[in-house]
């Protein structure tokens, strides 16, 4: 389809547009050091972040009913402190690293890049972070989105087809009008499945030096080596 019948742009977020396994290793460093832990950090982040998928497929299963990614996150610190001898952490402790995920930096050209998409499309997350963390880290890094669509609004998380499908309807357009922007081939590949156009950007170091997606493993419409050459791509 050309160009011109785009009219909107959903973003992932963790990955794509920030940088969470840098944040969460220096939050866990900033409020647990002073404990007395001494960790390999990024191992907790990536501790941590190995028990997303699990944490949400209770709900997308149907075992549970739908709840905030803050309390996923909540469960999954909790499930992992014990692993590296930090069970005895206090609960203002707990409640404060699970904001670790609410303080993330974006990756260096993301807020300028967005500000460029915003002139020509309407920009809005399709993340499974919930409304009040997406807004949180809207505010910290610039980011001023048209709207905050994915799990609070479809009330289940990503793959389910309804988080698609429903980011199109709240935006009154049809799937071809909309691009889905990714570092992640699987997501991107759901999203095609139910009509969308996608664009693979590369994060190569996501899960630290050479651990992300450098290329899309699936067809897309477009490829980037970040989001400021996917702004040039569509020409804004």
């Amino acid at each position: 389809m050309p160009l011109s019948t785009l009219k909107a742009l959903f973003f992932d977020v963790f990955g794509t547009l920030v940088d969470f396994r840098t944040g969460v290793a220096q939050e866990a460093e900033r409020l647990l050091s002073p404990l007395g832990a001494r960790l390999d950090w990024g191992a907790f982040a990536d501790a941590w972040r190995a028990e997303y998928q699990p944490g949400m497929e209770v709900i997308r299963a149907g075992h549970e009913g739908y709840v905030r990614l803050d309390i996923v996150h909540r469960r999954n610190l909790d499930r992992i402190l014990p692993r590296f001898g930090l069970a005895d952490v206090d609960e203002a402790a707990r409640g404060e690293l699970n904001l670790a995920w609410h303080r993330l930096d974006a990756w260096p050209e993301v807020p300028a890049a967005l500000a460029r998409l915003r002139r020509r499309f309407r920009i809005a997350p399709l993340s499974n972070g919930n409304i009040a963390l997406q807004a949180d880290l809207a505010r910290r890094n610039d980011f001023h989105w048209d709207a905050i669509l994915g799990a609070d609004l479809s009330r289940d998380y990503k793959p389910k087809p309804r988080l698609y499908l429903d980011a199109v309807e709240a935006l009154g357009l049809a799937p071809g009008d909309c691009l889905m922007v990714a570092c992640h081939s699987s997501d991107l590949a759901t999203a095609a499945s139910h009509g969308l156009r996608t664009a693979h950007i590369a994060r190569p170091n996501e899960h630290g030096p050479g651990k992300g997606e450098g290329a899309p493993s699936v067809p897309v419409d477009f490829a980037a080596a970040d989001l400021a050459a996917l702004a040039d791509a569509l020409g804004v």
